[in-house]
């Protein structure tokens, strides 16, 4: 028998890790001015996203570019952009496995295909949130290092921002909700069982 609790609170899991996923990728706050040496007190604050950068001014203005051209930007920053797409549309994917094994459950038909298309739906978020956590943890990683090389001046400088920390939150999210549907599936002789069972009952309605 299905733990119907757990699925549940596992697709709940899963789809709110998706929907922080997609507020790391649209916020261009990856990347924030440090406020270090001369930078303690600055008239403007410089953001970097993966799609644009964002300057506000101390009067709360805030102007905001695109990024020209994609080739143009630095190694770690296309493969940011690379990683959070794929875990995007690996979310996308999760979410239309996980509605097509919630159908399942209604149907006695398509009831023996469910522990499948439940273990092939988390697994899919599960790699979601380890794309993401690669994208955001290699973007922490070469600010760390940025912030510590001394041919740098303290403008250039930047520190963690806040979508660093949505895709962190999201990708944990995300496995924990990945793994509580995997999790939720019966054992394999528990399925036949069930098959069984369900086979000798329309035998004795035909």
């Amino acid at each position: 028998m299905y733990s119907a609790g757990v699925e549940i609170l596992g697709m709940i899991l899963a789809a709110a890790g998706w929907l922080g996923l997609m507020v790391a990728c649209c916020l261009p706050m990856w990347r924030v001015a440090a406020y270090v040496g001369q930078n303690i007190v600055m008239a403007q604050v410089v953001w970097e996203g993966l799609w644009m950068s964002c300057v506000v001014q101390s009067t709360g203005q805030m102007h905001c570019r695109v990024y020209d051209s994609m080739l143009g930007l630095p190694a770690e920053l296309q493969a940011a952009r690379a990683l959070t797409v794929g875990a995007l549309l690996l979310g996308v994917a999760g979410v239309a496995l996980a509605v097509a094994g919630a159908k399942c459950t209604n149907c006695t038909r398509d009831r023996a295909s469910k522990p499948r298309i439940v273990l092939a739906a988390g697994a899919t978020f599960i790699s979601a949130g380890v794309l993401m956590l690669v994208a955001a943890s290699w973007t922490a990683h070469s600010i760390v290092l940025d912030f510590h090389d001394p041919r740098l001046e303290d403008t250039q400088r930047r520190e963690f921002g806040n979508s660093l920390y949505f895709g962190w939150g999201a990708s944990c999210v995300l496995v924990l909700g990945g793994a509580l549907l995997c999790c939720s599936c019966p054992p394999k002789t528990q399925r036949g069982s069930a098959a069984g069972r369900g086979d000798y009952d329309r035998r004795d309605y035909v």
